[in-house]
């Protein structure tokens, strides 16, 4: 994973160099709340968010009156990325569509291990409750959406069994590792997991999201490049596989043609089909 995580790297750095928003487009952003704190006293880290506000409700609905929320969840193999620059671009498309975006960060590898960005992204859902009603949004209308490492992590949030505040609703993943074990000498995995497969064979049952699916896996969609050799597209397909034979209304995506990278940056189909998926599966009658 090293040599595509770089270039990801790399070709971020161009896209960030590269033309800036019109003045319009930057007038029309909805307010953002950064670097909220949203871990209590006392936690390993002090870790923190952005809160990006909905432009306007998902609908003219009364009964939507308080907007769903989104728990945004980067990536970068575990390891330290910026949450902005990967993920600000989602964040103000989902804002722009009604929902509330907490764009969270988490601790890394290999200082910490599996299950800590777990446990912190846990304590992010119960952040969201604790004040919902601050934000005016709907505490069990919450969806988990993660690209790569932050894919991973939102599957995990939605197939591990936890208390319904640490609960979502929807799961969205794009090119999500939902196996870790097929790294057996992947340098980012092993760092993440603290060993190989047959070291701790029992760090990578509990960090596979497909290990966990049950009857009670919300809703997920997942999008997949399927020329990507970072996180093969079997990833995907096995993943769906799972979540039909347990009867979880699920939707793939596979992007033709792209790669890791390339269905990150050239995403705007993928998001917009996510968005659907989201506003049924979150609508409330």
């Amino acid at each position: 994973m090293r040599p595509a995580l770089m270039a990801w790297l790399s070709i971020l750095g161009m896209a960030l160099t590269a033309g800036g928003a019109t003045a319009e487009e930057v007038s029309a952003r909805p307010p953002v709340q950064r670097d909220v704190v949203y871990t209590p006293a006392g936690w390993p880290e002090a870790l923190k968010a952005d809160i990006h506000f909905p432009a306007h409700p998902p609908s003219q609905s009364p009964a939507h009156s308080l907007a769903p929320a989104v728990l945004l969840i980067h990536g970068g193999g575990w390891a330290p990325p910026d949450r902005r620059s990967q993920m600000n671009s989602i964040a103000e498309r989902l804002a722009a569509r009604g929902y509330l975006v907490m764009n969270a960060t988490y601790r890394f590898s290999p200082k910490h291990l599996h299950p800590a960005p777990v446990e912190d992204l846990r304590q992010a859902l119960v952040w969201l409750r604790q004040n919902a009603q601050e934000l005016n949004i709907d505490s069990q209308r919450v969806a988990a959406f993660g690209y790569s490492a932050g894919g991973h992590l939102a599957a995990l949030l939605g197939a591990l069994d936890a208390p319904p505040e640490q609960r979502v609703s929807v799961v969205v993943g794009g090119g999500t590792p939902t196996e870790l074990a097929k790294w057996a000498d992947g340098k980012l995995v092993v760092q993440y997991l603290g060993g190989r497969p047959g070291d701790v064979p029992q760090q990578y049952a509990a960090a596979s999201p497909i290990r966990h699916i049950t009857a009670q896996h919300p809703p997920t969609f997942l999008y997949h490049g399927s020329f990507d050799w970072v996180v093969p597209l079997d990833h995907a397909t096995d993943y769906k596989a799972a979540l039909d034979q347990q009867g979880i209304p699920n939707e793939l995506y596979v992007m033709r043609g792209l790669g890791h990278v390339a269905a990150f940056f050239l995403d705007g189909e993928a998001v917009d089909r996510a968005v659907q998926f989201m506003d049924r599966h979150l609508a409330r009658n």
